[in-house]
């Protein structure tokens, strides 16, 4: 459903402004690819931050607790 609204956006824009919308489908990919190692860092830090959860909650986990 996210993807035809936004098909649908993209062609009210192409009718009201084409070049705006040319110049947004040719910069989707790159920007797209610019923020790709934000997302890296994000899923990484994540990862780290579920380890140290683990890793605090483990002595809890070892005597028995259960949430």
């Amino acid at each position: 459903m996210k993807t035809l609204i936004l098909f649908v956006a993209w062609c009210i824009l192409f009718v009201l402004a084409w070049p705006l919308a040319i110049l947004a489908l040719i910069m989707f990919p790159v920007i797209w690819l610019l923020l790709l190692p934000f997302r890296l860092i994000g899923i990484a830090v994540g990862g780290v931050l579920a380890f140290v959860k683990a890793l605090f909650f483990l002595p809890a986990r070892l005597l028995g607790y259960r949430p």
